[in-house]
């Protein structure tokens, strides 16, 4: 098995409006389908534990030329500063941190593909790894831009 190292990737944007009220949007997973371009839709797996560390969430994704589920847990619930998941448990981190950047926030979004994503790739593709995860880190660059830009205008018609 090849030894991986994490790609990570991020994207940060201003956003007129506070850092607690752009962190209670996007730590709301059921409406992250307002803002992805690749996910279409999340769901809490237990209503009750709903955006605490730890909590489970389904999401389904879908391009072109395939659609599909992951489920992901909560690692990071700090409201006003930061939400963040792992997706499947140990293959990609995603992140969304707001800073106070004067009389509004700083939003960024971090992405990483940690090792243990990319080996199950090269288990799942095989001779095709190398390519499959090129093409989802070449998503997530597409889409890092775009989410924020969606999340953005959103924060600041609320």
């Amino acid at each position: 098995m090849t030894a991986f190292r994490a790609r990570t990737l991020q994207g940060s944007i201003a956003v007129a409006a506070t850092p607690e009220s752009v962190y209670d949007l996007v730590s709301d997973v059921t409406h992250t389908g307002e803002w992805s371009p690749v996910c279409t839709s999340c769901w809490w797996d237990d209503e009750a534990e709903a955006g605490q560390v730890g909590a489970w969430f389904t999401g389904r994704n879908e391009l072109p030329d395939r659609t599909w589920e992951t489920r992901s847990q909560v690692l990071v619930a700090d409201r006003g500063r930061e939400f963040a998941w792992i997706v499947g448990g140990k293959f990609v981190k995603w992140g969304l941190t707001v800073d106070s950047d004067g009389a509004g926030t700083r939003l960024t979004e971090s992405w990483e593909f940690l090792p243990e994503g990319m080996a199950m790739f090269e288990e799942k593709y095989g001779d095709r790894s190398a390519v499959e995860i090129d093409d989802r880190t070449r998503q997530a660059q597409d889409g890092i831009p775009r989410t924020i830009a969606a999340i953005k205008q959103i924060a600041e018609l609320a």
